[in-house]
């Protein structure tokens, strides 16, 4: 099963595109899955397509249901503490609820009868954020709750009694391993070499720049562009100046795209479509195969210059914005507002940061080896 996740700057048409991907690959003869927090994805008939599956998130059940639950099982924490229930009619949805319900349904799609599953994302800078979620709160679960510490679990009533505070009960352990395994399964369908990413954007200056930096953001957590589709695209032979004028310009500025991946053209017509046949009417292409992830090699260069060289493919990047930082056995990778934390591999651990630098849209970050952890050549 393929996953194709669409996403490119707010405004850009990205939710009717993404229905009409799925119309398209339903037409190839698939049969497709389309996930969106937007109304406008079952609007017009497209849940009705045979072989079109629409799933609507709606966060607001599900977190009302997540934060009752824990409610009761902390119940005696906060009974302890004085702390006043809250009720069900008083919870809404807290900022990024929204994006782990998206995530559950791409997790639950995974094991849905279809052959593709089209994900209407956020627009890019929530999409990254929403694609770098899963990874990160594992990393703060390791941090918070080692699993290690569940070894000393027998002597927690016994430290709670010397602290005079209660310590973290079963059931914390019990949640945090169940988060762990649900975004486990999520960052699996992320990871997975089925998944790509379809950047959606009307060609205009503003949107070139945005496309670029989610270029970054997605080349920073290994997810590969499967196209870019030019949104919006204004006719040829127009005889007024202006509109001649602007259609040229656009078509100017998705030329430069392609570095990004193929760029496919979709028309304007001149408002909004409605229903299935003026979504097929757009010409959107039905999905391609599943681009190739790029590696992350490490380059042996210890017999000529004394060095090893992690190649991070970035493309888009620019060097201003990239920063570095080493913690431990990890690597900090900024780019702009974007960072990811990566473990580093085994060889440059026993190694220090000797510099980095960007070539042809690659960071090159280059380990000198340390002496005190490096075997000795004869």
């Amino acid at each position: 099963m393929r996953t194709l996740l669409l996403t490119g700057p707010g405004g850009s048409g990205r939710t009717t595109v993404a229905a009409a991907t799925a119309l398209a690959a339903a037409a190839q003869g698939l049969r497709v899955r389309l996930v969106s927090a937007d109304a406008a994805a079952s609007a017009g008939g497209v849940g009705e397509v045979p072989g079109v599956d629409v799933v609507r998130i709606e966060p607001d059940t599900r977190f009302r249901d997540d934060l009752l639950a824990l409610q009761e099982r902390a119940s005696g924490v906060l009974d302890l503490l004085g702390a006043a229930r809250l009720d069900e009619d008083e919870l809404t949805p807290l900022p990024g609820s929204e994006e782990l319900a998206l995530l559950r349904a791409v997790r639950d799609s995974r094991d849905a009868p279809c052959d593709l599953v089209v994900v209407d994302l956020p627009a890019a800078p929530w999409a990254l954020a929403a694609l770098a979620l899963p990874e990160q709160l594992r990393r703060y679960l390791r941090r918070l709750l080692p699993a290690e510490r569940q070894a000393a679990r027998a002597l927690r009533p016994v430290l709670g009694r010397l602290a005079g505070v209660p310590m973290p009960a079963e059931w914390l352990y019990e949640t945090a391993a169940r988060w762990d395994t649900e975004l486990a399964a999520a960052q699996a369908v992320i990871d997975a070499d089925s998944t790509s990413v379809r950047l959606v954007a009307e060609p205009t200056e503003a949107a070139a720049e945005s496309l670029r930096t989610t270029v970054t953001g997605l080349a920073l957590h290994g997810l590969p562009v499967e196209s870019v589709i030019a949104n919006r695209m204004l006719p040829d032979g127009s005889t007024d100046p202006w509109l001649s004028d602007a259609a040229a310009r656009r078509r100017k500025i998705a030329g430069e795209w392609s570095p990004w991946g193929a760029v496919h053209e979709v028309g304007h017509l001149g408002r909004d479509p409605r229903g299935a046949d003026e979504l097929a009417r757009l010409g959107v292409p039905g999905p391609a195969g599943a681009p190739p992830r790029t590696p992350w090699p490490v380059e042996d260069r210890l017999a000529e210059e004394g060095l090893l060289v992690w190649r991070i493919p970035l493309p888009g990047a620019v060097r201003e914005e990239l920063t570095l930082v080493r913690r431990g056995d990890e690597l900090v990778v900024g780019a702009g507002p974007l960072r990811r934390v990566v473990p580093l591999p085994s060889a440059p651990r026993r190694c220090t940061v000797a510099g980095a630098g960007l070539v042809d849209g690659e960071l090159r970050v280059r380990f000198s080896p340390d002496p005190a952890l490096w075997p000795r050549r004869p």
